[in-house]
């Protein structure tokens, strides 16, 4: 589980395919504090920990998680955002994030605020996931809140610490993100599909 609160970011140094797998070579500054068998959340996916090195370590995603979450598009040099599990004794600073993607969305405008960033995002509707105004949305891994909300489509604003501190900075429009959507929304879309 996770906070999506980004601890750090992680270069990707090397892709290599097994069969319909594909292993992930990362450089980061946390690679010596990991272990083989932890959880990392790479771009909102939480991945295992299955070696590591000086200053770098690797994990490997399975054939469904390329399809359905951005790391399929990853190319060497490409900056990722990490974040390692959370401890229970400390603080929730973001919102629960469970390292599982729902789904991918495109970044559909970058709006300069003076200081701040505007994202708007579309998704598939198809999907069944929503999100609401003031509720919490995670994209490639950041908590964050949702600004406006449509059927398919919603905004958030990015203060210049979050900016900086991701790979937000790095997107461009067309960017394909991965979106995990708040697991209390989706108990409760749920829950009242069930008793309607």
């Amino acid at each position: 589980m996770f906070t999506g609160i980004i601890e750090s970011l992680g270069k990707l140094r090397s892709v290599s395919k097994n069969d319909s797998n594909v292993t992930f070579n990362i450089e980061s500054e946390i690679a010596t504090e990991l272990k083989v068998d932890q959880s990392v959340s790479h771009n909102g996916v939480c991945l295992t920990v299955e070696s590591v090195s000086e200053n770098s370590y690797t994990v490997t995603a399975i054939n469904e998680t390329l399809e359905v979450t951005n790391l399929g598009k990853l190319k060497p040099g490409d900056i990722i955002n990490l974040e390692r599990s959370m401890k229970l004794n400390g603080r929730l600073d973001g919102h629960i994030v469970q390292g599982h993607v729902d789904q991918t969305g495109k970044c559909t405008f970058i709006k300069n605020q003076n200081g701040s960033w505007i994202f708007g995002f579309s998704y598939d509707v198809n999907k069944k996931n929503i999100t609401i105004e003031k509720g919490s949305i995670t994209v490639n891994g950041v908590s964050l809140t949702v600004l406006e909300s449509n059927e398919n489509s919603f905004s958030v604003a990015i203060i210049p610490y979050t900016y900086e501190n991701t790979n937000f900075n790095k997107f461009i429009k067309g960017e394909i993100v991965n979106l995990e959507f708040d697991v209390l929304g989706k108990y409760m879309s749920k829950l009242i599909k069930i008793y309607l």
